[in-house]
């Protein structure tokens, strides 16, 4: 029973961290290229969200299961061959299913394999931890990365647009601010979210 409950507690501890005391946007600020590129619609943020939490979980799995037969020396090859593969399957994914949200994203889906939210879970968590751990991980990092681009494109999106996930909630004659719709807009709400979030988190350490 105690083997249990401290097997529970570790897994509660891996997905908290992920998803506030070491949130992959707000506390380690990574990944900031995308999150300022793609969150000018919530469909285009919750899409690069989901792509990013497959590629990492899956990757992290399967370094940690591969981590005794990987030498030292090529690790960061072997972990970019591992998370180029899945970021792959990602695109083949969303070009055949979602090419509209795949001619949005663009190049940033291919970027995934140099994000370095994915590189930093595979050599700071996935190649010291067993299986089960590193899935609740790569999901917490996946999932905290994702609720900071959910949030910044919650704002940018109905003031760059009029609109919310496509439908209209501006009244008529609002007049659009283009500077939302483009990276500076993103930088100005991603700074406001994460002096927010990183404040909150503070308070209730």
């Amino acid at each position: 029973m105690k083997l249990i409950r401290l097997r529970y507690k570790k897994w509660f501890n891996v997905l908290r961290d992920g998803f506030k005391s070491n949130n992959p946007v707000f506390v380690a600020v990574l990944g900031i290229c995308s999150s300022l590129a793609i969150t000018n619609t919530v469909a285009n943020a919750i899409a690069m969200g989901l792509g990013v939490t497959f590629v990492v979980m899956l990757s992290s799995a399967t370094v940690s299961l591969l981590r005794s037969f990987i030498p030292s020396k090529v690790r960061m090859v072997t972990y970019m061959v591992i998370i180029s593969t899945y970021t792959i399957a990602v695109q083949m994914f969303l070009q055949a299913y979602f090419p509209d949200i795949y001619s949005a994203l663009g190049a940033y889906v291919g970027l995934i394999i140099t994000n370095c939210i994915v590189m930093g879970r595979a050599e700071a968590f996935a190649v010291k931890n067993p299986v089960r751990y590193t899935l609740i991980d790569g999901f917490a990092s996946g999932m905290g990365y994702m609720f900071v681009l959910v949030l910044v494109s919650i704002i940018r999106e109905p003031l760059a647009f009029g609109t919310l996930l496509g439908y209209q909630v501006m009244p008529e004659g609002f007049t659009p601010w283009v500077t939302m719709a483009i990276a500076p807009g993103g930088f100005f709400i991603l700074g406001v979210f994460i002096w927010i979030l990183r404040d909150w988190a503070k308070t209730y350490e």
